[in-house]
């Protein structure tokens, strides 16, 4: 492991700013405490130029090179908290009830401000370094709002690279996916209108528990008879909604739930899937169900050879046995899916310590990786802009 020493320096610092951040989480769109503590440390750290606004809380920082140069990489950063109540037992445990950092956001926010630190202070590359520290990464839409705000067209940039802390992996390594990488979503919400009654008379009613928990059955179908097993998709129900009353049956049921895919023509099937088997059982039980499917997630595509540049970046980090070229798909999602559809990149995993998994009310981010993924930001910066226009690790 060789941790940039110049970072390694003001590791504590980092892990305080961590810290921090990890007792004042905020959700998605409502990052003003933290979009205020970064807009204040690029500016201390002496960035060049440091944009509040896009997407409401977004921050956006330029650092110029000394070496000249018009290329750009961009680096991002997500901010946002989920609607969990910690219970990791951490003395730093969040202070906003019913908010929690359970996805290490508040590292891949620490980690981007070590590198601005660092590339601001040396500033040894050409070109210039675009810091994207995005909002509301999960589910809500932040990276698409910050496209739409016209990210990419006041900061134009020639590639871009992100990370996410692994908690399922070995620490200290650093894995990049060339292709796709991480599953595209979609979120789904069914409604099915019935007819309520008493309990004692559910011969008057259109039970819609009844349809919806035969609605739920049939859903799994589609993955195990309709898609081919060749091309994964997953289908989970995570709601069921009906219901007020142990002696009333309702007159409407609401199932919600996910899909995940990485093909288009999968996702079309499943979606069409869906809306037959609602009409199907709309007829059949003479009731009305609406369904309304809408895209979250795009599937996430790595460059080919921008990973086995940010793999090659990070060997100098973690070391060649740790930098690794990865074939395992992932069926999460992440909305870096998107500025990656814009602008080519790659998006890496760093493992860390600790084997309590992401989205976990115990989740605990393992500070000692802070440095490390400070410095595999940095040294793509260094090798992608390299001094003399020599660009090394293509």
């Amino acid at each position: 492991m060789s941790v940039i020493p110049e970072i390694q320096a003001f590791a504590d610092e980092l892990t305080a700013i961590r810290q921090d951040f990890h007792a004042h989480p905020e959700l998605g769109f409502e990052e003003t405490r933290t979009s205020g503590i970064v807009r204040d440390q690029l500016r201390a750290y002496g960035v060049d130029e440091v944009h509040e606004g896009l997407a409401g809380t977004g921050v956006v920082g330029i650092i110029k090179g000394n070496g000249g140069g018009n290329r750009c990489v961009g680096l991002r950063a997500d901010m946002d908290a989920l609607p969990i109540e910690e219970a990791s037992g951490v003395a730093f445990a969040s202070t906003n009830a019913g908010c929690m950092h359970a996805c290490g956001h508040d590292g891949h926010t620490t980690m981007l401000l070590g590198a601005a630190r660092y590339l601001a202070q040396t500033r040894d590359f050409d070109g210039s370094v675009v810091l994207i520290f995005q909002p509301a990464e999960e589910g809500l839409g932040g990276a698409r709002q910050m496209i739409a705000d016209g990210l990419f067209d006041k900061f134009p940039c020639d590639e871009i690279y992100g990370m996410h802390n692994d908690p399922n992996s070995e620490p200290g390594v650093v894995s990049v996916t060339p292709g796709p990488a991480m599953a595209g979503a979609s979120f789904f919400d069914i409604t099915i209108r019935g007819t309520g009654s008493h309990a004692a008379m559910p011969h008057q009613s259109k039970d819609p528990i009844v349809i919806g928990t035969a609605l739920v059955q049939q859903l799994q179908s589609i993955a195990s008879r309709n898609t081919p097993p060749t091309k994964a998709v997953v289908l989970s129900v995570t709601k069921f909604i009906a219901g007020s009353a142990y002696n009333v049956v309702p007159d409407q049921a609401v199932v919600s739930g996910t899909i995940r895919y990485f093909h288009d023509d999968v996702i079309a099937l499943v979606e069409s899937r869906m809306r037959a088997l609602c009409a199907g059982l709309a007829q059949a039980y003479d009731i009305e169900i609406s369904v309304e499917l809408r895209n979250v997630f795009d599937v996430l595509v790595n460059d080919a050879d921008l990973s086995n540049a940010y793999v090659s970046a990070a060997a100098d980090i973690v070391g060649g046995d740790l930098a690794r070229v990865s074939v395992a798909q992932a069926t999460v999602s992440e909305d870096f899916a998107d500025m990656l559809k814009v602008v080519p990149g790659a998006y890496c995993l760093l493992g860390h310590a600790g084997n309590v998994p992401l989205h976990s009310a115990s989740y605990v981010f393992d500070d000692a990786i802070l440095p490390v993924g400070a410095s595999v930001y940095a040294r793509i910066v260094e090798t992608r802009l390299a001094r003399g226009g020599v660009v090394s690790g293509a």
